[in-house]
């Protein structure tokens, strides 16, 4: 058996580049979403009704779920707790 080496867990859990991207993308959305829900102090129910989701998907988010959510949904549910989502593309 041998070792393989992986630049981050993200590498290790996917099998393309493209797909670690787009998990990369997504864990700093619901990041971002989180600590937007913790400085407001809602409860999940609060942040269903703000987001348009159910709170079973707010505890989904809070729970780190990220199989479960796609770029399109985390930036819908951004827009509707009122954060702007900003993209920058860097070479790697």
């Amino acid at each position: 058996m041998t070792e393989q080496t992986f630049a981050s867990v993200r590498d290790a859990l996917t099998d393309t580049p493209e797909e670690a991207e787009n998990m990369r993308v997504r864990s700093q959305l619901m990041t971002e979403l989180r600590q937007h829900l913790a400085e407001r102090k809602l409860t999940q129910g609060e942040a269903a009704k703000v987001m348009g989701v159910t709170q079973p998907r707010v505890s989904d988010l809070l729970r780190g779920k990220i199989d479960r959510f796609s770029i399109d949904m985390l930036v819908n549910m951004a827009s509707r707790a009122g954060l702007h989502t900003r993209i920058t593309l860097e070479a790697a």
